[in-house]
């Protein structure tokens, strides 16, 4: 209980048990794990039992991991197998899940094993029976395989793509599609039909895209995938999002604000009521930053409610509602109905047409805060599509509070990252690059020494000067385990945030055009996503080529 209302972390509760028990507490990292230490106990034993053995010194001593050394029957039943020699240990549930993923062995390897019981000489459509699809079948097992090593590599999204002689398994990790595996096309009806099961979709319909999720729970970890299934010319294509339901809201500064946008965007999540709306394509991780500022302002004295397609994030105390367009449960019906339960912050998935535009502004006039997102390339283009949508000018002047632009950039492997010196060209063709005119390196050095003092990148030294850049960083080619050699590892934020001033509202009702608004914004002060981005990477979080990936247009 003292875990689930965070009074206390596992860790610290796991460490104090430790000392009472006076049994020596361990953080066990699973890459130091050899293979012959660790099959010392079968995987059945050592689930069963969370028991790890993690090393056998010189002189035989055996080094067991538990997360509950206090169960005496299995201590003795895991020292019959194993030997008396043995030197017990406490490690969280977490360790020692991740711990016990270890006795999966190559995914490849396993997928082939489990595919080649159904290759056949014929590349003919397979008909679905329902032994292919059972709880025990190859196709089963394959789909656990794929879901688990999914999870495993950190991937956003799994993709089973049918082609003409082959099926294409690719994995989006890091914001970036690959290929992982092929498989036999044979395989194709029964991969599709078991995804399908899963997520309780109806198997004989191919002709039409259908939604769904389920859920798993891989290394004690729960998570929900919400599956999306489309006929394409060579078949039935499956895609699978993955969410991680034990994600915890993380807070704004390691989501990547810091600076003006954290100051602006935290000035309008205070004020009593308006419009704050988060804008980027998909998948530049909108969700994640409206589920943070839900978590910030989630306290008990204020209702929040939300409409959403689909509920993503499960937020403890919030109430969420899930749009059904078939039921005529649409954004706009689902908003009226919000306001009629006296909610204090209504936060809406997605502004998508004029009717819910409308309703989110009536709301913010009425007293309420309203959160949303739209999908514009940047801050600035929001306003123009907002009128576009049929908006009074005035009505958007008088209720935005702040527009967040943002994208994700790839971070750099913190192990195997490269820095090194940059030539003349390479500072020239930053400064290009960047547009950063006779004075843009002064400005950027001031922006940096003001990115590390608030901790943005705080293990390096600053990168530049008034006139040049002494440092930058890269990628490397190698990369090592910890990055699986891409050279990159998880994904950063990058933003601009703009505010509501009053020359800014005036251009507003003046209908002046995105760059106009853009051009006053930064005057004011706002940091654009391409320069936030060029802090982050000489602050060795991400790389130049990196940011303009995501940036160039």
């Amino acid at each position: 209980m003292a875990v689930q209302n965070k009074l206390i972390s596992e860790l610290d509760l796991t460490k104090l048990f430790a000392e009472y028990i006076h049994i020596p507490f361990i953080q066990v990292d699973p890459r130091d794990i050899p293979n012959d230490v660790l099959n010392k106990i079968p995987e059945r034993i050592a689930v069963q039992y969370r028991a790890v053995l993690f090393k056998v010194d010189e002189d035989g001593t055996m080094h067991l991991a538990m997360d509950d050394p206090d169960d005496v029957q299995a201590v003795d039943f895991i020292q019959k197998e194993i030997g008396e020699q043995t030197k017990i240990y406490i490690a969280t549930r977490e360790n020692i899940l991740s711990c016990l993923e270890n006795y999966r062995g190559d995914v490849n390897e396993q997928l082939n094993d489990v595919i080649d019981i159904q290759r056949e000489e014929d590349s003919g459509e397979q008909v679905v029976t329902e032994a292919d699809v059972a709880e025990d079948s190859p196709v089963a097992q394959t789909i656990n395989l794929l879901l688990e090593y999914a999870i495993r590599s950190s991937a956003s999204d799994i993709h089973i793509e049918p082609r003409e002689t082959f099926v294409q398994i690719r994995y989006r990790i890091d914001g970036v599609l690959s290929e992982v595996n092929r498989l036999p096309r044979n395989v194709l009806g029964s991969l599709v039909s078991r995804v399908k099961i899963l997520a309780n979709l109806k198997i004989d319909e191919r002709r039409v895209p259908q939604d769904g999720r389920f859920k798993i729970k891989v290394a004690g970890k729960p998570y929900a995938l919400r599956v999306s299934t489309l006929p394409v010319s060579d078949g039935e294509k499956v895609v699978m999002r993955i969410l991680d339901e034990s994600n915890e809201a993380i807070s704004l500064e390691s989501l990547g604000y810091w600076g003006r946008s954290l100051e602006v965007i935290g000035q309008a999540m205070t004020e009593p009521n308006g419009v704050i709306l988060i804008t980027g394509p998909t998948g530049s991780g909108k969700s994640t930053s409206l589920f943070s500022i839900l978590n910030i302002l989630n306290t008990p004295d204020v209702n929040i409610s939300t409409i959403e397609d689909p509920v993503e994030y499960k937020i403890p105390g919030v109430n969420q509602t899930q749009t059904n367009p078939k039921a005529g449960m649409t954004f706009a019906s689902g908003l009226r109905a919000l306001l009629r339960q006296d909610p204090n912050i209504i936060m809406v998935g997605e502004i998508r047409d004029s009717e819910t535009a409308n309703l989110g502004i009536q709301a913010a006039l009425t007293g309420h805060l309203v959160f949303s997102t739209l999908h514009t390339n940047n801050a600035a283009t929001s306003l123009p599509r907002l009128l576009d949508m049929g908006i009074e000018p005035f009505l958007i002047a008088s209720t935005v509070r702040a527009v967040v632009g943002q994208r994700l950039v790839r971070r750099l492997c913190m192990n195997c990252r490269e820095q090194y010196k940059p030539t003349e060209s390479d500072v020239d063709e930053v400064k290009r690059t960047f547009k950063l005119g006779d004075n843009g390196l002064s400005i950027v050095h001031k922006l940096e020494a003001t990115a590390l003092a608030q901790n943005v990148g705080k293990d390096n030294p600053i990168s530049t000067t008034e006139t040049s850049i002494t440092t930058l960083w890269r990628a490397s080619q190698k990369g090592c385990d910890e990055c699986s050699h891409t050279g990159y590892k998880g994904r950063i934020g990058i933003y601009e945030v703009l505010g509501s001033s009053i020359p800014i509202q005036s251009l507003i009702i003046s209908n002046a055009t995105s760059n106009q608004i853009q051009t006053q914004a930064i005057t004011e002060g706002m940091i654009t996503m391409q320069t936030d981005g060029l802090i982050k990477a000489l602050r060795g979080q991400s790389t130049v080529e990196e940011v303009l990936r995501v940036t160039k247009e």
